[in-house]
């Protein structure tokens, strides 16, 4: 019962997800000095998972608030994974972001927000009206889970248009752990 509850919210979020998002996104990523990925909570978890296979995609890529995480500049790209679009702490990284000429991409439950309003792209998830209060479901699981899911589906697409290779990802993959 309660995975058919799953799959059929997050099912419903992507179909009314605009399906060029991947496009626009890897054409973000490539024109790209470096990429910067920033979440706060469980979108920063979901951030990671994006992290790592952009890393495999061959992708210079760090996650913000590691403590190996260079400065951002101007002709990096910033993604900031928030539901709300008005997390405090990624407000200010946004900030930063932009004071230097870098570029920024949010990835929203909501476009209209304060991070929205200082980013070059938004990529909505869903319709607001979609995240309401959903049983099973608490506290922005409907967002990570439909935005983990998004992002999966565009690195699908990137290996897919660059042609790389499983092998070629593994060598990449991290061999000390």
């Amino acid at each position: 019962m309660h995975q058919q509850l799953v799959v059929e919210k997050i099912s419903g979020i992507l179909e009314s997800t605009d399906n060029t998002y991947d496009v626009k996104l890897t054409e973000m990523l490539d024109s790209a000095k470096r990429i910067f990925i920033a979440g706060a909570g469980r979108s920063k978890l979901v951030g990671n998972f994006f992290a790592m296979r952009l890393v495999h995609g061959g992708y210079d890529v760090s996650v913000v608030g590691e403590i190996v995480t260079p400065s951002i500049k101007s002709g990096d790209l910033l993604v900031i994974i928030s539901g709300s679009g008005e997390t405090e702490q990624l407000i200010a990284f946004t900030k930063n972001a932009k004071k230097v000429g870098a570029s920024i991409v949010l990835i929203s439950a909501k476009a209209e927000s304060t991070i929205g309003d200082l980013a070059d792209a938004v990529f909505q998830i869903g319709r607001p009206e979609q995240y309401g209060k959903v049983y099973g479901m608490p506290m922005g699981t409907v967002f990570e889970l439909s935005t983990l899911l998004f992002l999966e589906a565009t690195i699908s697409h990137i290996i897919h248009e660059k042609g790389i290779p499983e092998e070629i990802m593994r060598e990449r993959h991290a061999n000390l752990e």
